[in-house]
């Protein structure tokens, strides 16, 4: 190994050691740091029912030293939109370049870095921190706690994640340096021995960034966990516990075995580059045993990011229904058998590395049984909407679209369980396709029905309706378009992750696998439209849009259906225009922010 980067990787990893010794040296925040001074506001810390209260500095001071459960989802969400739209730039320049068959506009080495950045961008640094803000803001409101159980614990993990994103994009900021460290190009998977044997520092920065993301991760569900079993109101029970908590503590139970795990493998694999082991060396444990560790983490993290969003859309859903939950315990049920057999199908992603056909039997059964538990969930939607009082808000609209595209992504997957079909179709376009109905279609569709039915809470204020809903028909339109292509690009045989695809059109159909290549292009213009349109609402409403003076403003009290986050919702907005109310006997505030008056 070179001296330089072993300087390098010792130097990175030592101050990372120091900066996490130091956040969990500090007691007092609030006190300790120089700069934090000035004006003070009041706040209720969170507290959904009165209690004791804090203060917090004003300005950049207090999102730098809160551990506010609401103020870290909002950082989480921040983090995790930025996250976002870094890899939407990245997708659409690799589809911009896919557009003609040759190569255009970049090389296929920015290509394959633009790959490897796109996916672990939006597992990684995406989806599991969009649906921290949303547990971080609303679990504790739902539940009735004043706080999460460790609220400095929370903060640490957030804190955690900024520094994962600089060092896992760092190869694209010193591309101009001249520093011989790039952007890693090993695709997502991380698959040995190409990770092994590319000396590019960026990799090493890379494989430490996703480890930040694991520890961040893990921290985060264990107080989700604490917090749900110990610190739930006294009127809430297991048995009326909601099917969004449901899930947050099912998606943590699964990322506590599965993301050290992960943390394991990276070590190893940092092990291998650096200083000679052979971990997934063929005289050691050959580079299959990357994959099986991979993918005991890689195919139970698709269900810790999609539980959480399933029950956002338990949870909204019925509200726009007008009745209950269909079947709320085979839900919850369901929930619970997914965390369960989540862990027994990471080797239908091995089928073709030629393990024992008896193995593959074992996991094709259990891949096609998960179905089961998630055909559940869809049928108990269909029946909560029969008959209901369906009216057609734009959370609603991206419940209906999130259901639609499960049906496509959840079939295609029964398809890929299935050896015979797996041999055909593995690494082809319809892998990244039911990928892509899930990732896209599902988890972001969830994510921005939640974001347009809480506005209201987070802001004060309601967002454009008609740019709301015409930002959901972009992105539904064009989810369709993209993805769809992809699976008939995948009949084609049309491998994945390839930067180019000229050949021969006598060996295969060019003319048609451009067009469709061509189609996933547009479709992709079409989500970024969409997506536009949904920045440019959220940022504006945010500042600009009409305050909410109901505390009601879903109309669910006439359908027996207001929940407890809107329940303390309406206490906030009880407040005086002083911000000053009296609740159980305690004088709490909203941090000097009016959400509106009554």
């Amino acid at each position: 190994m070179p001296p330089e980067q072993l300087a390098l990787t010792a130097l990175v990893g030592g101050l990372f050691v120091l900066a996490f010794g130091f956040v969990a040296s500090v007691k007092n925040w609030r006190t300790r740091l120089p700069f934090v001074g000035g004006k003070r506001l009041a706040t209720d810390g969170g507290h959904a029912h009165g209690g004791s209260h804090a203060h917090k500095p004003s300005g950049i001071v207090r999102w730098l030293t809160t551990v506010d459960h609401k103020d870290i989802g909002i950082l989480y969400g921040t983090y995790g939109v930025i996250a976002f739209l870094w890899g939407g730039v990245a997708v659409l320049i690799m589809r911009i370049e896919l557009f003609t068959a040759a190569s255009t506009y970049i090389s296929p080495n920015m290509y394959n870095a633009l790959l490897t950045s796109h996916g672990i961008t939006m597992l990684f640094l995406f989806g599991t921190p969009i649906i921290a803000a949303f547990a971080n803001y609303f679990v504790p409101l739902l539940i009735g706690a004043d706080d999460m159980a460790f609220p400095r614990i929370n903060a640490i993990a957030f804190w955690l994640l900024p520094p994962g994103a600089l060092l896992i994009w760092a190869g694209f900021f010193t591309i101009p340096l001249d520093l011989a460290i790039g952007p890693a190009e090993t695709s997502w998977t991380m698959y040995t021995p190409l990770s092994v044997e590319q000396v590019n520092p960026g990799v090493d920065l890379m494989l430490l960034g996703l480890h930040l993301t694991g520890v961040s991760a893990t921290m985060g569900a264990i107080n989700f966990i604490a917090t749900i079993f110990t610190e739930r109101g006294d009127d809430v029970s297991w048995a009326n516990l909601d099917i969004f908590s449901w899930t947050i503590l099912t998606q943590s139970g699964i990322i506590l075995f599965a993301f050290p795990l992960l943390g394991s493998a990276l070590i190893m694999l940092l092990l291998d580059r650096n200083f000679g082991t052979t971990f997934f060396a063929v005289e050691g444990g050959g580079p299959i045993l990357w994959q099986h560790l991979f993918w005991f983490f890689g195919h139970p993290e698709v269900y810790i990011l999609v539980l959480p969003m399933m029950g956002l859309v338990s949870w909204i859903l019925p509200k726009f229904a007008g009745r209950k939950l269909f079947g709320f315990k085979f839900v919850v049920y369901s929930t619970l058998a997914i965390g369960v057999l989540s862990f027994g199908v990471w080797a239908h992603h091995m089928f073709g590395s030629g393990i024992d056909p008896r193995i593959r039997a074992s996991f094709m059964a259990t891949s096609l049984a998960i179905a089961i538990p998630s055909a559940v969930k869809t049928f108990n939607w269909i029946t909560t909407l029969w008959n209901g009082n369906v009216r057609l808000t734009t959370p609603m609209l991206f419940c209906i679209g999130f259901i639609s595209n499960f049906v496509l992504g959840g079939i295609t997957g029964v398809f890929l369980a299935s050896v015979p079909v797996n041999y055909l179709l593995h690494e082809t376009y319809y892998v990244v396709g039911h990928f892509h109905y899930v990732v896209m279609g599902m988890i972001a569709f969830a994510g921005f029905g939640a974001i347009y039915y809480w506005f209201p809470i987070v802001t004060g204020r309601m967002y454009n309706r008609t740019l709301a809903k015409a930002h959901f028909w972009l992105s539904m339109i064009g989810v369709n378009i993209t993805f769809f292509a992809m699976l008939l690009a995948g009949y084609f045989e049309m491998p994945r992750r390839y930067a180019t695809y000229e050949f021969n059109p006598s060996l295969a159909p060019l003319a048609e696998i451009t067009l469709l290549h061509q189609a996933m292009t547009v479709g992709a213009l079409i989500i970024t439209v969409g997506t536009v349109l949904w920045l440019v609402n959220i940022v504006w409403s945010w500042k600009k849009g009409g305050e909410v003076t109901d505390p009601d403003p879903w109309d669910t009290k006439e359908y027996g259906l207001h929940g407890r986050e809107f329940a303390w919702f309406e206490q906030q907005l009880a407040a005086t225009d002083g911000g000053e109310t009296e609740i159980d006997g305690e004088v709490a505030t909203d941090g000097g922010e009016t959400l509106g008056d009554e």
